[in-house]
Order: structure tokens, then C-alpha cells, then sequence
């Protein structure tokens, strides 16, 4: 599953049960052929635009990566 970044923010104040993972990145992602979603962003700091793809879920929760390929628009 790939999407593209449609925005994104760092949770540096977590509620109780993410504490222990603070800071962490959030972001809406643009999943290619269906519904935007909320995601945890492993790896690399994304910026609006940057393509992801799914590295996996845990309890429910999608976690994305920055894609070999960068930015959407990247040729442009």
C-alpha cells in the first residue's frame, strides 16, 4: 500500500499510553485508490508531498515509510 503525505506533525506531548514513544510523527496519507488515513511514520521525518508505503500495522494502528521514490512531484 503507497499514499502520498497530505499533512503531518510531531507528537512531542503524548497521551499516557504513547508516552514512552514521544516524539513520534502523525500524519494524513493519501492512500493511492482509496481513503485518506491516519498514520504513525517510521523511519525519516516526512514533509507534505513526500510518498510513503506501508511497513505495518500494529493493533489496528497503519505505521508508513518514506518511499524510495521521494517526492510526488519530484520530475516536476
Amino acid at each position: 500500500m503507497t499514499g502520498t503525505i497530505y499533512t503531518e506533525t510531531v507528537v512531542w506531548s503524548a497521551p499516557a499510553q504513547y508516552a514512552n514513544d514521544a516524539p513520534y510523527q502523525l500524519a494524513l496519507v493519501d492512500v493511492d485508490g482509496a481513503a485518506r488515513t491516519t498514520a504513525r511514520i517510521l523511519g525519516d521525518r516526512v514533509i507534505i508531498g513526500d510518498r510513503v508505503e506501508l511497513a505495518e500495522t500494529r493493533d489496528g494502528v497503519p505505521f508508513f515509510r518514506k518511499s524510495q521514490s521521494g517526492k510526488l512531484n519530484e520530475a516536476s
